[in-house]
């Protein structure tokens, strides 16, 4: 369960460092989404499928370079699953649509240790209120959609040391940002993927 966000939204709505939505380029195409749209459901529909199917995903098809900022996603039309939840939150906010960061704890290969973190976006709809969605890409095994009040997901949590982490974070992991941004490649990044200890989590973002 999703811990649920009581604080005023307006921290869910800003432009900031990594979700900069008040760049050009991000608000312009966050505008072009929400052209053909009549509610904030669709505008939020219509986003999150841009970023899941137009964004590729940098490991699923090899892509340098890395990523961080959401208008460098935009930018080179690629990003780790991170990346991709930093442009779909600026898209979002730049539609008045509060958004936030979420993360699972994952098995990284044959549902066993090692871990690493996955970043998705939880978004807030006033039909439902606080909801997830995993812009991250489909492929063979991975089906994540729009269809509140279910989530649809990419990963189950499944092993043991996996988990939901339940905060809504209005600014990403610390520990996902420096990977992000220390390493140079894709493969590089898919050496080192981030991980923390889940009794840290509520410390851990960048301010």
């Amino acid at each position: 369960m999703l811990q649920q966000a009581t604080t005023d939204r307006q921290r869910y709505l800003t432009s900031s460092l990594y979700i900069d939505w008040e760049t050009p380029a991000v608000f312009s195409q966050a505008q072009a989404l929400a052209k053909n749209c009549q509610t904030s459901f669709d505008v939020t529909k219509a986003c999150f499928e841009f970023v899941r199917d137009d964004i590729k995903h940098s490991w699923d098809h090899g892509l340098d370079p890395v990523t961080c900022k959401a208008s460098d996603v935009l930018s080179h039309g690629t990003g780790y699953c991170y990346a991709k939840s930093h442009l779909l939150a600026a898209l979002l906010r730049a539609n008045r649509i509060p958004t936030g960061l979420c993360y699972q704890r994952l098995t990284i290969n044959d549902n066993r240790p090692p871990f690493c973190l996955h970043g998705l976006n939880a978004v807030y709809l006033k039909e439902f209120g606080w909801y997830r969605v995993d812009p991250r890409g489909n492929k063979d095994g991975v089906n994540a959609s729009f269809c509140p009040p279910m989530e649809q997901l990419a990963y189950p949590i499944k092993t043991p040391g996996e988990a939901d982490l339940p905060e809504i974070w209005a600014e990403p992991l610390r520990e996902v940002v420096l990977t992000l941004e220390h390493f140079k490649t894709y493969q590089d990044v898919a050496n080192n993927l981030p991980d923390i200890s889940i009794r840290t989590t509520q410390h851990a973002s960048v301010q």
